[in-house]
């Protein structure tokens, strides 16, 4: 796949991780943040913040789910790039999403000439910030740092409160008594197609985990706006996949 040429330099850049998890280590935190942790990180793994991800799905495009395919690097120390190429009434639409070093921009062409989406600036950066905030669930050694706080809610869920990318975030986990990842959620600058700006509700289910060099993430989700109100089905829901390779650093 051709793409920024930014994902690839983001990459090879980022050095590979040297510490490794102490599952006693995360004693004084509460019980439900414990048990996620527990379940992503095998002890002793390698407390990677950087992944290089492919993933397939479909992706709501002008009101048509339309097939995709996509690589992903995640640094939780500098942004992510995002690059896919999905099929629009039969017509190949390539492009990218990226946040890297504060900087947001989204960049789409039709046939790989013609522009479909050009944005850039604050705004953006800040909605590419929230969602770093949520795909953090497949980096789960970035929820070990100090910048991170947490606290239960009951005893299926737990929040972790975090300042990063010039966004504060309170991320709620769904967590099951295995500690495995059922839901993500918080709130997301964006403006949702309206080009109003402002806070809403966003996230979305995990239907299935894999494990990956001993880190177990969620790789099959169903994504959007309006993430826990009745609207999330029929208006909010945009984004469907399933994660295929994750390598980390």
């Amino acid at each position: 796949m051709r793409h920024d040429k930014t994902l690839t330099s983001l990459w090879n850049s980022a050095p590979p991780a040297s510490d490794v998890f102490d599952p006693r280590s995360i004693d004084q935190l509460p019980p439900v943040a414990q048990r996620y942790l527990r379940h992503a990180l095998a002890p002793g793994v390698k407390l990677s913040t950087c992944a290089r991800l492919t993933m397939s799905g479909t992706i709501k495009l002008d009101r048509r789910w339309c097939e995709f395919a996509a690589e992903q690097v995640l640094r939780w120390d500098r942004g992510f790039v995002w690059a896919a190429k999905a099929k629009v009434k039969g017509l190949p639409v390539t492009g990218f999403d990226r946040l890297v070093d504060g900087e947001g921009a989204m960049r789409w062409k039709l046939l790989g000439l013609y522009p479909v989406v050009k944005a850039e600036g604050a705004e953006i950066a800040r909605a590419a910030a929230g969602r770093l905030h949520a795909e953090v669930i497949w980096l789960p050694a970035a929820l070990l740092g100090s910048g991170v706080s947490w606290a239960d809610r009951g005893d299926r869920h737990t929040v972790a409160t975090m300042d990063a990318h010039g966004e504060h975030s309170e991320l709620d986990l769904e967590i099951d008594a295995k500690g495995t990842v059922l839901s993500c959620s918080l709130l997301r600058w964006g403006d949702r197609n309206t080009g109003k700006f402002g806070y809403h509700p966003f996230g979305g289910t995990a239907e299935s985990e894999r494990t990956f060099g001993g880190i177990t993430i969620p790789v099959t989700h169903r994504v959007g706006w309006l993430f826990g109100t009745p609207r999330f089905e029929d208006e909010g829901e945009f984004f469907r996949c399933t994660l295929e390779t994750v390598e980390y650093r």
